[in-house]
């Protein structure tokens, strides 16, 4: 089944105007977000840099490092308010063929276990689990391992 398309929604290059917006969403979502300088870091260092926006709204964004014939998603979030409509997985796909063009032949991500609904997304577009990261993630009560996921080209 196809997600129906929501008007106004667009894919961008992650702009240097963007970061404070894109950093204010990370915080929003996450208990240990990234920080705008690890935001402007990756487009300084030339990472493939998206956002999806509605209107002039940023409402996601997505962060792919590309080495050789290896892509890593390194960060990856739409707002919650926009979840469950399809969004994250056509991005995520966009994303995906931004790594197959690029000549990618896999892509590579880590996930917290306890994110259900991002496993859940991963699972769907094809990521298989890999590997066990041990105490990867920093936790209120110590650290959460990450789930290592590879998706083959």
């Amino acid at each position: 089944m196809s997600a129906v398309p929501i008007p106004q929604l667009h894919y961008r290059r992650m702009r240097p105007a963007d970061l404070t917006e894109v950093a204010r969403l990370e915080k929003s979502l996450y208990a240990f977000p990234w920080s705008i300088g690890n935001f402007r870091d990756s487009v300084t260092a030339g990472y493939d840099c998206w956002t999806v926006t509605h209107g002039e709204t940023v409402i996601g964004y997505a962060i792919l490092m590309i080495a050789l014939d290896e892509a890593h998603l390194l960060n990856f979030a739409v707002a919650p308010e926009w979840q469950n409509q399809g969004i994250g997985r056509e991005f995520l796909t966009h994303m995906i063929e931004g790594a197959r063009d690029g000549g990618c032949q896999i892509v590579y991500l880590e996930v917290r276990p306890s994110n259900l609904a991002a496993r859940h997304l991963y699972r769907k577009v094809g990521f298989q689990q890999i590997a066990i990261r041990p105490e990867y993630y920093p936790a209120v009560s110590g650290r959460e391992d990450a789930l290592f996921l590879g998706l083959t080209l």
